[in-house]
């Protein structure tokens, strides 16, 4: 597709340098229908403006269809603050070359950031509405995973610890949302996927991992691509590289790029066939070794299937599963991480259905490594630990007293890793709360303004005396009055 890269003044076919700031107006239709607003596109984390053009066919198709278009750059490791700042700047001077009102579609952050431009920054005199394509709006549970206590060894290693990262956190993204809906007066409309492809592909993990959270497309789930007063005009079987292609989606978004479109959200959500029960089905460990690393879980009954992922910042092939039998695994199918919030790491994943009970040994070995081992369980006990965290920033496990039978409450220990983040401050504080048998609450030490993620390791015995182990990992944020943002 060719392009003319007007901020610069230029006539050329660039392959955009990625620089923040730079925007591209598409090949001007033959003629130019009033009628039609222009589309500004606008990239996600760790991207540029290539991804609509480069392997995606949704620069050609909306040419074909005789819409005129512009191409962004913004920072990809930035948050929406800074990305929100430089696009309010960048669409005035879209607005004015094109001479009337912009539709913006974002992919992913995109959609984030194409928000803040018009709300916090003054851009909304140049827009008509916005289009998300799969945008974590309520927060990615990936990143509370980059930010927990676990998986930070590996997240650090890979440089994956960014601003934006930090700022889709599902706790900063409460913040956000309290910041910002109220004053959002734009129409939005949203589309989201459910497909994270075949066994081993890169977003295949991220999905198994997000399936706990709900339909999702290998980085974001349904439930958090939607908003309250938004319209959400289709959920289908994208994974989340696929959303953002014209074959894929522009049809289902085309009649919204009209001057005379109604510009009224109906509040409609799509929820046919789409889970929204969080459960515990995961169990994590992490960490740096040189040499060794040997890690240990239980299994405890009824578990139908198992799921091991090795997450590491390097391809190995020493990987050995061994059985409470003494049975032993080494074929794991390998990929190469491109989900953006573990980009650059290895994925090293092995099913197994109904593994016998037990503890059982995964041995790693490499001159130097950082990892995190992913466990998952496909078990009737997930369901029994659907954390939440109240408003006084107290943990409540609100099924564990319904489905007591399950368990044996006094052999079941918690641990709670709690990183505190400000804008200046990271504080990391250890709590141990062995009282499950008589609580089912608990209430944490408050350390000012912030985000709060939490990682809970969980451990005990079922009542068929077979030892089990969870991990829940959640991010919140408290506000200066000492109250967790909902």
């Amino acid at each position: 597709m060719t392009f003319i890269q007007t901020n610069q003044g230029e006539c050329s076919n660039p392959q955009s340098s990625g620089n923040p700031g730079d925007w591209y107006e598409g090949l001007p239709p033959s003629y130019v229908d009033s009628a039609k607003s222009p589309i500004v596109f606008i990239h996600g984390l760790n991207s540029s403006s290539r991804m609509w053009w480069q392997e995606n066919d949704m620069g050609d198709i909306v040419h074909e269809n005789g819409f005129q278009t512009a191409f962004i750059d913004l920072f990809p490791t930035k948050d929406m603050w800074e990305n929100g700042k430089l696009l309010a700047e960048k669409l005035k001077e879209i607005y004015n070359y094109f001479g009337e009102k912009l539709v913006l579609v974002g992919h992913s952050k995109g959609g984030i950031d194409a928000q803040t431009a018009p709300v916090h920054y003054n851009a909304a005199s140049y827009v008509e509405r916005i289009i998300c394509l799969s945008s974590p709006h309520q927060g990615a549970e990936l990143s509370d995973l980059a930010y927990s206590s676990w998986a930070g060894w590996l997240a650090d290693i890979i440089g994956v610890k960014n601003a934006a990262v930090y700022s889709l956190q599902t706790g900063y993204m409460d913040y956000f949302r309290n910041q910002t809906d109220e004053l959002s007066s734009i129409p939005i409309y949203t589309l989201a996927g459910t497909s994270w492809g075949s066994f081993g592909s890169s977003l295949y993990w991220g999905g198994l991992y997000l399936n706990s959270f709900g339909a999702n497309d290998g980085a974001v789930t349904v439930p958090s691509s939607q908003l309250t007063y938004g319209t959400e005009l289709h959920v289908d079987k994208w994974n989340h590289f696929e959303i953002r292609k014209g074959s894929a989606t522009f049809t289902h978004f085309s009649d919204y790029l009209y001057e005379t479109t109604p510009s009224i959200p109906s509040y409609s959500f799509h929820n046919e066939e789409i889970n929204y029960d969080n459960t515990a089905d995961t169990f994590l460990r992490g960490g740096q070794y040189k040499g060794q690393a040997k890690e240990f879980f239980s299994v405890e009954d009824n578990v139908q299937e198992l799921t091991i992922n090795w997450l590491s910042n390097r391809r190995i092939s020493n990987l050995m599963l061994t059985s409470p039998e003494a049975e032993t695994w080494s074929d794991f199918v390998v990929s190469k991480d491109e989900t953006t919030f573990f980009n650059g790491c290895w994925h090293h994943t092995l099913t197994l259905k109904k593994p016998s009970t037990g503890q059982w040994t995964l041995k790693a070995a490499a001159s130097e490594e950082n990892y995190l081992m992913a466990v998952q369980f496909n078990s009737p006990l997930n369901r029994v630990f659907n954390m939440e965290v109240g408003e006084n920033l107290e943990l409540v496990f609100p099924s564990v007293r319904k489905q007591a039978h399950l368990l044996d409450l006094k052999t079941i220990k918690n641990t709670i890793r709690l990183e505190y983040y400000d804008k200046e401050t990271h504080i990391s504080q250890e709590t141990n709360w062995e009282d499950f048998g008589g609580y089912f609450s608990k209430k944490l030490p408050k350390m000012g303004e912030g985000v709060y993620n939490l990682t809970v390791d969980i451990e005990g015995k079922s009542l068929q005396n077979k030892r089990f182990n969870r991990t829940i990992v959640t991010s919140v944020y408290v506000d200066g009055n000492g109250k967790v943002i909902k």
